[in-house]
């Protein structure tokens, strides 16, 4: 299927440079990577991508830089679809799976098979659940392996203003200038 629509992503201010990239799920793998394959988790929705980087513990909050992207790719798998699923061959519970603990044990989890044997079977990414805790059932995740800057295979961060720092430590850079202005002026 074809994806085209928004979504959104919240990154730690530190890496907000480099808001396309996938490099980190590549260094410490995720639910649908394994370690040295990159990929883009982007949801469906602002609260959901809050949520995932909260992971449902809500009392506290590391500061986060929220982003909106424009994506546009073919070769999308809906795997909250129940019939997309069975044809497939997709079981629930190997998505939902304790992917992290698998990992610490040096195994690959049932979840990143499945998104390593999609991968081969041409897929760019696939719409899943969320499967933070407490989240409402209707929360969803696009997850993408393949993804770049032309028509259906396409990825854009929105900041039509330049606000995200274009390197490595420009964030940083920006928050102390304007802390040192003083407070409530930080234009």
């Amino acid at each position: 299927m074809i994806f085209k629509g928004r979504a959104w992503r919240a990154h730690d201010p530190r890496w907000s440079f480099d808001p396309v990239s996938g490099k980190g799920a590549a260094i410490s793998g995720g639910r649908f990577n394994e370690k040295g394959q990159e990929a883009l988790y982007l949801a469906l929705s602002p609260i959901t991508a809050i949520a995932e980087c909260t992971q449902g513990f809500v009392s506290r909050m590391m500061p986060l830089t929220l982003c909106e992207y424009d994506v546009d790719m073919a070769d999308i798998i809906d795997l909250t679809d129940d019939d997309t699923r069975q044809v497939e061959g997709v079981r629930e519970t190997d998505m939902a799976c304790s992917w992290l603990r698998y990992n610490r044990e040096g195994k690959i989890a049932p979840s990143q098979k499945l998104a390593r044997g999609l991968l081969k079977k041409g897929y760019n990414g696939a719409i899943v659940p969320s499967f933070v805790p407490g989240i409402e059932d209707d929360a969803r995740n696009l997850v993408l392996w393949r993804w770049g800057d032309r028509p259906l295979n396409n990825v854009t961060v929105f900041d039509p203003d330049g606000r995200l720092p274009k390197k490595e430590g420009d964030a940083s850079k920006r928050l102390n200038k304007a802390a040192d202005r003083g407070p409530w002026r930080f234009s």
